[in-house]
């Protein structure tokens, strides 16, 4: 069992690790019993610029004595012995990095002609800083020697590579999710043109290619993107220029410090900057209240409280550890102290009441900084492994020298590859990349104050694991704005589309660049950017906004519309007078002038026209399927009856007038009745028509959803189109032939020949019907059904009155003129057809 060392008794408080004067700080050193952990970290001279940046590296190191006191003091890990380091610190020099380590490997405390000093090596692991140079240097270096290293920076994927840096572990979480955070946060503030800043580095073209998926998945465009080497000049232009109002950066510390500073030379206030949190480092050190930097909005890795931790840098000062030197130095810096040249542990005039709470946080920062929460981790991942690798030799006789080490560093790789445990801050902590889980992100608002006072405030956080939608959360009322905006910015390329509008992308830019156009008829879109219109259903119809869909109502050719009523009435009227014309016909049946034209086919036709009007009012109401069914045959048949009575008339007079002689041919025709036949032939083969046309293709109520805006018509779909205009054609080629025969017989001479008005009546009626033709071919809906019905109207009270109202004007009002003298063709009709 290896027996637990006594400690020195200078080695009881945390300030022991710098025993060594710190006026002389290019290298700290000092060790315990058993195992050592070297940390490197890269400092400068000690300038005022420097001491801020060394405020923050005091933080490291006291992270680094906290865990280990914390493992000494637990008897479950480690019993019976301590853990130590050795402390070194590295400057920025690539030379000086190779030499520093060389003589750490050798063991060497300082060179001297002619002189080697060795001392022992107990070392069996290495914490290498927060620089990418400091960490791949020395990995090679070491990498000769399987020695185990482990980085508390930021994760580096070119320190991943297992063929070149097989011994190197990283304790800092990839940054898998980062990307998707920052794209999370420009979606919840509808940020969709921004400019990308990026370093041109490894870690710098992994997270642009990132950011240009998620961007592209979501519908954000880049204003530009601009990838700065190291160590070159940028131009702001790009900025300024940009129409962009939100910047993402990512890049290293050095980087952002320069263009931070050259940002504020500009007082670019109108700008949001979104970055990673390397900007902490360096977002603080503007004394201007007119800061560009003012409501940066930074993302860092989420992680756990250590107990104890903010309660010992809160209270550490120079009265509670005086021998540790460097904060001396630092109490100085930040209070004023006075100190001794030649003792540098001898502090004057200090204030007694002073507080870390008076200092910025960019001095020195009491809250536990992720790199710290690294080493912590890492000093328990090295005491785990080598509290595992004891166990396995507790039963190992021990070789070689008493002092000495049991085991080889590298034989500590097999346990740091599958060691897993969990922190006191309920973290589970491993070194296999594989394993890692995804880590959670905090987000932090930077306000800037007066005279270099600055706040960092936590406004947000972002779990990769959250439902979708539910990832990212935010305290809005929490972030303070740069000072050109006094509401939440805006960072589009093109105002939003609202509802009522699509968009239409703009050629050769960007497809977040786009004008917005009027939905089309019909058509809305109730959600702003939308890039197609969605049409409304049948029974809906869009507002005039074109932002929401309304129910239709449902009409048609009723009575109680005005137009309706009005065909209808006439219809009626119509009818009555047909009747009322019947009547006299009926009445004055023995007079000359309804004899002398055939008084049968005149009760034929007056009864047919009556049916003609009385059709019509088929038509007119709410349609089912009976009305639509009778409609084609009530038109078709009654029509037919019509202009075939019509076309017997017009015969009847042809050949009274064309007998001559008793004997002739035409006599017969005449005293048989032939142009009677032509009533019962024309009407069959109408007949035939609607027969075929019911049983192919019927008509049926249909409903029209666009003719009239908000209303749903219903109507009589015709079925097959081509029957019905089969049908209309036959009636119009009968009517056509009644009218050329009219017109044949217009000029035969007589008191009562009725070929003059027969011909007129069939032109009318024609006329009315080629005039119905496009007028129906351009209408639709009630319109459509309105000038079918006048059409009926028009073309049935053409034939009433140019045939029977001259009848009926001598009849009433000068009977006198039905006189027998010299009426030719009242005889030949007494010769041929009797009395009647």
């Amino acid at each position: 069992m290896l027996e637990k060392q006594n400690l020195p008794q200078n080695w009881t408080s945390i300030s022991k690790y710098n025993s060594l004067p710190l006026c002389e700080w290019n290298l700290a050193k000092t060790h315990w019993r058993l195992s050592h952990v070297i940390f490197a970290h890269t400092t400068k001279c000690l300038s005022c610029k420097n001491q801020l940046s060394n405020g923050k590296n005091y933080q490291l190191v006291l992270a680094l004595v906290f865990a280990i006191e914390e493992i000494n003091r637990n008897p479950h890990i480690l019993p019976n012995m301590s853990l130590g380091f050795d402390l070194y610190t590295i400057p920025d020099n690539e030379s000086n990095v190779l030499e520093s380590f060389f003589f750490w490997l050798l063991g060497l405390e300082k060179v001297i002609p002619n002189y080697t000093c060795r001392r022992e090596s107990k070392s069996v692991a290495v914490l290498l800083g927060a620089t990418r140079k400091t960490s791949s240097q020395t990995g090679l270096l070491l990498e000769l020697y399987k020695f185990p290293q482990i980085t508390f920076g930021p994760f580096d994927h070119a320190l991943s590579d297992p063929g070149q840096f097989p011994s190197l572990y990283q304790m800092a979480p990839r940054d898998t999710s980062l990307a998707l955070c920052m794209v999370s946060l420009l979606l919840h503030f509808h940020w969709t043109w921004v400019g990308l800043l990026i370093s041109e580095d490894q870690k710098g073209i992994q997270i642009l290619s990132d950011l240009k998926r998620e961007m592209e998945q979501n519908g954000v465009c880049a204003a530009f993107v601009k990838v700065i080497p190291e160590d070159t000049e940028f131009s702001l232009h790009l900025i300024i220029e940009s129409s962009a109002n939100v910047i993402i950066i990512y890049s290293d510390t050095n980087f952002v410090e320069e263009l931070l500073f050259a940002i504020g030379q500009y007082f670019m206030t109108w700008k949001v900057w979104v970055t990673n949190s390397r900007w902490q480092d360096v977002s603080k050190m503007k004394h201007l209240i007119l800061d560009s930097s003012h409501g940066m909005l930074m993302f860092s890795h989420y992680h756990g409280e250590i107990p104890g931790f903010t309660e010992l840098t809160s209270t550490v000062n120079p009265s509670k550890f005086p021998e540790d030197i460097y904060l001396a130095r630092l109490w100085h810096f930040c209070f004023g102290s006075s100190y001794s040249k030649r003792d540098c542990q001898t502090l004057e005039n200090c204030p007694q009441n002073a507080s870390w709470e008076w200092v910025p946080e960019y001095v020195f920062d009491m809250s536990l900084r992720e790199e710290s929460y690294n080493i912590y981790n890492a000093v328990y991942a090295v005491a785990h492994t080598l509290h595992e690798m004891l166990l396995q030799l507790v039963d190992t006789p021990k070789m070689g020298n008493e002092e000495g080490l049991l085991f080889s560093p590298w034989q500590l790789h097999p346990i740091l590859k599958k060691l897993k445990f969990e922190n006191i801050a309920g973290e589970q902590v491993t070194l296999d990349e594989k394993m890692k889980l995804e880590t959670e992100y905090v987000i932090h608002s930077f306000w800037n104050f007066p005279e270099g006072l600055s706040y960092i405030v936590k406004v947000g956080n972002f779990s990769p694991y959250a439902p979708h939608g539910q990832q990212l959360s935010l305290q809005e009322d929490l972030i303070e704005w740069s000072i050109g905006f006094t509401q939440t910015p805006r960072s589009v390329c093109t105002e939003t589309c609202g509802p009522g509008f699509r968009k239409s992308p703009q050629e050769g830019k960007a497809a977040c660049c786009f004008n917005c156009h009027p939905c089309p008829e019909n058509e809305i879109s109730n959600e702003t950017d939308m890039d197609q219109c969605v049409k409304c259903p049948d029974h809906q119809y869009a507002n005039t906004e074109r932002n929401q869909c309304l129910q239709r109502s449902v009409t048609f050719l009723a009575y109680q519309d005005p137009l309706g009523m009005a065909l209808a009435c006439t219809a009626v009227c119509l009818s009555v007078l047909t009747s009322a014309v019947l009547g006299v016909f009926v009445r004055h049946q023995h007079t000359p002038i309804v004899k002398a034209n055939n008084r049968a086919l005149s009760y034929i036709l007056l009864i047919s026209l009556t049916f003609c009007f009385l059709c019509s009012l088929l038509f007119i109401g709410p349609p089912n399927t009976a009305t639509c069914t009778l409609q084609p045959i009530a038109f078709g048949l009654v029509f037919t009856v019509a202009v075939s009575t019509v076309l017997a008339k017009t015969v009847t007079v042809i050949l009274a007038f064309k007998v001559t002689a008793p004997g002739r041919r035409m006599r017969r025709l005449l005293v048989s009745g032939a142009p009677n036949f032509i009533i019962p032939s024309c009407s069959l083969i109408q007949l035939t028509l609607c027969g075929v046309w019911l049983g192919t293709s019927p008509p049926f109520v249909d409903s029209d959803t666009h003719s009239e805006h908000g209303h749903i018509i219903i109507t009589c779909n015709k079925g097959s189109v081509t029957a019905f205009y089969c049908g209309l054609g036959y009636l119009g080629s009968l009517a056509l032939g009644t009218f050329m025969v009219a017109f044949l017989a217009r000029n035969l001479p007589d008191t009562f020949n009725e070929a003059k008005f027969l011909t007129f009546s069939m032109l009318v009626f024609c006329s009315v019907w080629l005039t119905f033709l496009p007028v129906h071919h351009s209408t639709k809906g009630k319109v459509m059904v309105a000038v079918e019905v006048f059409s009926i109207l028009a073309s049935s009270a053409g034939l009433l009155g140019c045939i029977f109202a001259p009848k009926c004007y001598v009849i009433l009002l000068k009977p006198h003129s039905c006189s027998l003298h010299g009426n030719i063709f009242h005889l030949l009709c007494r010769v041929y057809f009797g009395n009647g």
